[in-house]
């Protein structure tokens, strides 16, 4: 009697010529449902329908097919216990000794525009992670594949081993298998999730804390699936492993980037280019915009009318810190910026697209890592840290900007083109690392303070990176102002606007100083502290 063999994927590369090995090669007999069963049939395979089989008919339109105790009792049975093979010879089955299964495209389903909740249901497979879990389960005699990628591979073994498998290798199988299923079902799970609670957020208003705690519409477990995974030289330093991880099945983010030069992005290349997208994705939909990122905190941001215009400005506004920095565009780089790049020593350029002439010119910097991602807007819904025996989520900050909401809190009254500014330079101070200062002007950054102890010590830092330039700038605080320093401290440099978020017990002490000084000063409402 020939050894069995059960093949029902929805995923046929690479399926006609396994299937062809294990027939005609090792003798195996085919066992299959519905469409990989037509397929096998029209490529002249000698194969048994599931149906023909177990005796039952596929029902219910498909749902039902494999769901039978012929199926997985001859998956499931331990051949070396003499009460299996009895059950086995009572119920006149074989055992399977091979599962070949893959798991309807769920994830692709609901990728698409149009998807509606009855498409996504029925395309989440029942039998097919049941097969593959009741094949892990028993791979001490059963071999599973559950992905085409597998295939070569578990031929070379069934040559190198006479047309078995080693225990070693089936272990490999079912691990893999574990963690197919597991991704499947914590797509739908999330899926799901994201169809019945669709309530966003509250966002708090300045620092005050919320008396009950905000409703989340994070899921009551949560799981961070990931695969792919990417050894890197190293973590932050030399002497930190690292590894770079893909989440979810679909590549997306930066593991769909494509690089066009330069050697593998680095730990704290990724750590950065992830910094400056979230910067450039609040100025995606604007005028040309330029980042630069130094160590997770912007050094240099610009607007101008061209990309290349936007980049020098961006340089310019910090050129001793924009060396070995991060550089992220929202044009595609064209020769004038191309050029620009390459006058100083960057790690990395992403853009969402690269005019093809410029790879001669990006090429004389050949350890430039260049880098195209065509959706720099779009990121992570959460943030995830981890602290000693868990991880924290939070939803990411990634409450739109919106002036007309800001209360103007001072006698003088901001003019359009400050309120612009002030827009701006607070949209750079959200993703700089608290307390956080920005000073800008002409929609370019002056000087920034960064991860100082105290606001007073940032708004130093920033006045002094800024120079003579202060005179007529904009300033934003990530945090209220606690007393009135910062606001005096400011006045005295030129700075003539301020932007803060408002929220603290002594706000007429700030609104007092800015009218007595006459700055104009406008409360957000909204707090942008970033750890």
């Amino acid at each position: 009697m020939k050894p069995l063999a059960l093949l029902s994927v929805s995923d046929k590369a690479g399926l006609l010529e396994l299937a062809r090995e294990l027939s005609t090669v090792y003798n195996y007999q085919l066992i299959s449902s519905g469409g990989t069963a037509k397929a096998l049939k029209a490529a002249e395979l000698d194969v048994t329908k599931v149906s023909d089989y177990t005796g039952a008919p596929e029902i219910l339109g498909g749902r039902v097919k494999t769901l039978h105790p012929r199926i997985h009792g001859g998956i499931l049975a331990r051949l070396e216990l003499p009460e299996h093979q009895q059950d086995l010879e009572d119920n006149a089955i074989q055992p399977i000794r091979i599962v070949v299964v893959n798991l309807y495209p769920f994830e692709a389903t609901i990728a698409k525009s149009d998807v509606t909740l009855a498409d996504a249901i029925e395309n989440i497979d029942i039998g097919g992670p049941t097969l593959i879990r009741a094949s892990a389960k028993n791979y001490q005699h059963v071999a599973v594949l559950s992905s085409p990628s597998q295939y070569a591979d578990f031929l070379a073994e069934l040559q190198a081993h006479d047309g078995a498998t080693t225990l070693e290798f089936r272990q490999k199988l079912a691990i893999a298998a574990f963690q197919h299923t597991q991704a499947y079902d914590l797509a739908i799970a999330n899926y799901l999730n994201q169809q019945t609670i669709s309530a966003p957020i509250p966002s708090t208003v300045a620092d005050a804390e919320p008396s009950e705690p905000l409703t989340s519409n994070l899921s009551s477990s949560y799981t961070l699936l990931c695969n792919n995974p990417k050894p890197l030289r190293y973590g932050e330093n030399p002497h930190q492993p690292a590894t770079w991880y893909q989440v979810g099945a679909t590549p997306k983010g930066w593991s769909a980037a494509q690089l066009l030069q330069g050697k593998e992005l680095s730990y704290n290349n990724l750590l950065d280019l992830e910094s400056a997208r979230r910067i450039i994705a609040e100025f995606a939909d604007d005028l040309p915009c330029a980042v630069i990122v130094k160590h997770n905190n912007p050094c240099g941001v610009a607007i101008a009318p061209t990309i290349a215009e936007a980049y020098q400005k961006a340089f310019d506004a910090d050129s001793t810190s924009a060396f070995g920095g991060i550089v992220a565009l929202n044009r595609a780089i064209d020769e004038e910026t191309a050029k620009l790049l390459t006058k100083t020593f960057l790690e990395c350029v992403v853009a969402p697209a690269c005019v093809p002439s410029v790879a001669a010119i990006l090429g004389k910097k050949q350890n430039l890592r260049v880098l195209v991602l065509s959706d720099l807007k779009h990121g992570s819904a959460e943030t995830v840290k981890t602290i000693a025996g868990g991880m924290l989520v939070q939803r990411a900050d990634d409450e739109a900007v919106n002036p007309e909401k800001w209360q103007i809190v001072t006698q003088k009254q901001p003019t359009p083109a400050q309120l612009k500014e002030l827009a701006f330079t607070w949209k750079v101070c959200r993703h700089v690392k608290s307390n956080a200062i920005t000073i800008t002007k002409n929609f370019t950054t002056l000087g920034i303070g960064a991860g100082q102890m105290n606001r007073v010590g940032s708004t130093k830092i920033a006045i002094e990176q800024a120079g003579e330039n202060t005179q007529g700038a904009c300033l934003a605080s990530d945090g209220f102002f606690p007393f009135d320093d910062t606001v005096r401290t400011a006045a005295a440099a030129g700075i003539v606007a301020i932007a803060q978020p408002g929220g603290s017990l002594r706000d007429a002490d700030s609104i007092k100083a800015a009218d007595e000084l006459g700055l104009v000063m406008v409360f957000t409402g909204v707090r942008h502290f970033l750890h």
